[in-house]
């Protein structure tokens, strides 16, 4: 393997980490303070954090919905969207280990089983009780409108620039109407990695996380043919 595809895989891997870290550390350790807002723009900001870190060695993807969206525009290979894919899923996983580590680690939370991970859910596991049809429908829209915004973005050279903060804060936006919902996942890595560890405490949210990685895959699809759409019309 080249060293420069190591780079991006790292980089994928480490900006996936940061991102489940502190926007489902947010959720779980400080949700009831933050409120819907506050945990929106905790994941928003990472995305943009993270764009100026690493935009410049892997593109920022962290996020395996995005890297397929791109992969589907044709910028990304299919060598590259393993490579990616496997990064951010390990990411993903690290930076749920590191935040149940954190929060096994004090004595006030009350532990994981009390704070949650900050995973994704429907039914009993959504704040509104939103069912598995609404689940797919809510996650395959988000994702399209974020994937959308990364495409768009970064193809014009007068917007890319500026792509990390359009994009962290589309996440936010997303965020914003989906948290109630689902939790909002748009993101199969960041719903993975919470889900395992939460696992051997509720197997809920491992029992539903194909959800959260089916639809952003389809979301992510469905914001490529649109985008397509938009280049044909010019």
């Amino acid at each position: 393997m080249e060293a420069s595809s190591i780079k991006k895989y790292a980089a994928e891997a480490f900006g996936t980490c940061v991102l489940t870290l502190f926007g489902c550390g947010s959720a779980a350790v400080a949700g009831a303070v933050l409120g819907t807002l506050g945990i929106a723009f905790a994941f928003g900001l990472s995305i943009i954090a993270m764009a100026f870190v690493i935009g410049n060695v892997s593109g920022c993807h962290i996020n395996p919905a995005v890297s397929f969206g791109l992969f589907l525009d044709k910028r990304l290979s299919g060598k590259d969207l393993a490579g990616y894919w496997i990064a951010q899923f390990i990411g993903g996983i690290v930076g749920a280990g590191i935040l149940y580590f954190i929060i096994s680690s004090s004595t006030a939370l009350g532990g994981v089983a009390a704070t949650g991970l900050g995973c994704d859910g429907y039914g009993a596991a959504s704040s509104v009780g939103l069912g598995l049809a609404g689940a797919l429908v809510v996650e395959v829209i988000l994702t399209c409108i974020f994937v959308l915004s990364v495409l768009g973005s970064t193809a014009n050279e007068k917007t890319a620039p500026y792509a990390g903060i359009i994009i962290g804060l589309t996440l936010t936006f997303v965020h914003i109407m989906g948290i109630p919902l689902t939790g909002t996942s748009v993101n199969p890595a960041r719903s993975f990695g919470p889900a395992l560890f939460m696992a051997p405490i509720d197997a809920t949210a491992i029992s539903q996380v194909w959800v959260f990685i089916a639809a952003p895959l389809v979301g992510a699809a469905l914001a490529a043919l649109i985008w397509r759409f938009f280049k044909s019309a010019k």
